[in-house]
């Protein structure tokens, strides 16, 4: 099939930037305006933020929902509505903390509910849609086209939402979150507008898309590939989110960074991460196509340049400022795009392979594995760091441990990624023999 043409896909990438904006005024943009300016206890919003991962549990049962009505844009602009809706009712929440602080908790609760399951519902679909609409060979390239302008809508949302909110009151903030989430969610219903009806999907049996749930999942986790596939997705994101509370902390206390520097060495690494994208993107379009699995050797290899990188940093929590701090942590970044796009494209040819009867299903499993990943990863991290400076009673070696332990699961990550595509599952009721690399 042809599927989807350059100017189609970069209207879905819309609608990842969408869903980036709104997720970082959600998690980030409130996170700090809790903790800062209200003086909440950081556990609070890093509770609701775990929270939001674990209701993304429910993306299997969404993208079975849209298997079942061989349709994905009704799930895709619906999920956005919850989410701007949930993303909305959380900056009103957060305003009403100084005088309603029970009432601002049960609604923060509700809305972060919305943000998940609007994330799961419309991420999902969107995935699905892709991965039964994009032709194989441009899988790789859409994949790093989309998560590139997610980030592009992140990084422009902040800066465009950090300058209006100055000077801080609950009024601008409400303002400014009912502009993000307002634009995003008609950008969503333009981007999508027709798409899925110019789109050459390929339908799925009757019988097929009437599966039952329970039977649909049985399936997906007795196809070897998939199977792999979704444990791979943990082990990696693990590893790829236990490190995010802990970076700029490590430069502060190890470097001196001030926070200044300290963000400014986190866009380095956001930098690095671009251009691993924008590489496999390229790259991966021009060579791509000849196997069902053609980016395994992209995914191993971005996760022992993870695992490398990641011993980098354990070595200079022993080395001190002397070390090239900036050098490797976009070494990082670098080696974290490469993987994670290719992971990405690898979903979506698996997801694809056959045709639209399962891609919501498939996407919504991995999905779940990498909000479990995520949620545990960000927790195990900082937890895993304090635990290290109570037993060693010194930080830098605590860092050690934490960077060192991260490694070993990249590593690990690279192992199971050798075995993507190497075997043929066996053919059986309900399944589908994806050809082996």
């Amino acid at each position: 099939m042809n599927g989807l043409a350059w100017p189609a896909i970069a209207r879905l990438g819309l609608v990842q930037s969408a869903l980036g904006a709104i997720v970082m005024l959600a998690t980030s943009l409130l996170n700090r305006i809790m903790v800062v300016e209200y003086a909440m206890p950081a556990l609070m919003p890093a509770g609701l933020v775990a929270w939001h991962y674990a209701v993304q549990l429910s993306r299997p049962r969404w993208g079975h929902s849209s298997d079942r009505g061989n349709r994905r844009t009704p799930w895709i602009v619906g999920g956005m509505g919850v989410l701007a809706l949930g993303g909305l009712l959380a900056t009103v929440a957060v305003s009403l903390i100084p005088s309603m602080p029970v009432v601002s908790i049960a609604m923060l609760i509700a809305a972060f509910t919305m943000i998940g399951g609007g994330v799961g519902a419309s991420g999902t679909s969107l995935l699905a849609l892709m991965a039964s609409s994009v032709a194989p060979e441009r899988r790789p390239a859409a994949a790093a086209l989309t998560w590139i302008m997610m980030i592009f809508g992140i990084v422009v949302t902040a800066g465009i939402a950090g300058s209006l909110l100055d000077p801080f009151s609950p009024e601008r903030l409400i303002a400014v979150a009912a502009g993000v989430t307002m634009t995003a969610f008609g950008l969503t219903i333009v981007a999508v507008a027709g798409i899925e009806r110019r789109a050459t999907v390929i339908m799925p049996p009757e019988d097929a898309a009437a599966l039952p749930f329970r039977t649909v999942m049985r399936d997906i986790w007795l196809d070897r590939q998939a199977r792999d596939l979704t444990i791979f997705i943990f082990v990696s994101m693990l590893a790829y989110s236990a490190q995010d509370l802990i970076l700029e902390p490590f430069a502060g206390l190890m470097f001196g960074y001030t926070p200044g520097q300290s963000t400014q060495m986190s866009s380095v690494q956001h930098m690095g991460v671009l251009l691993g994208m924008i590489l496999v993107g390229i790259v991966g379009h021009a060579f791509g196509g000849k196997n069902d699995i053609r980016m395994r050797r992209w995914i191993v290899g971005g996760c022992l340049g993870s695992a490398c990188a990641l011993g980098l940093l354990a070595y200079a929590a022993l080395a001190g400022p002397s070390a090239p701090l900036r050098p490797i942590v976009f070494g990082l970044g670098f080696a974290n795009g490469i993987f994670s796009v290719a992971a990405i494209a690898a979903m979506m040819d698996l997801a694809g392979a056959r045709g639209s009867s399962q891609a919501g299903s498939r996407m919504g499993v991995w999905g779940a594995a990498q909000a479990i990943a995520f949620g545990i990863g960000g927790f195990s991290g900082a937890l895993g760091l304090d635990a290290g400076r109570a037993v060693f009673s010194n930080t830098g070696t605590a860092f050690v441990a934490v960077f060192a332990a991260e490694a070993l699961l990249f590593f690990c990550a690279a192992i199971l990624a050798r075995r993507l595509g190497r075997q043929r599952p066996r053919a059986q009721e309900g399944d589908l023999a994806v050809a082996t690399a």
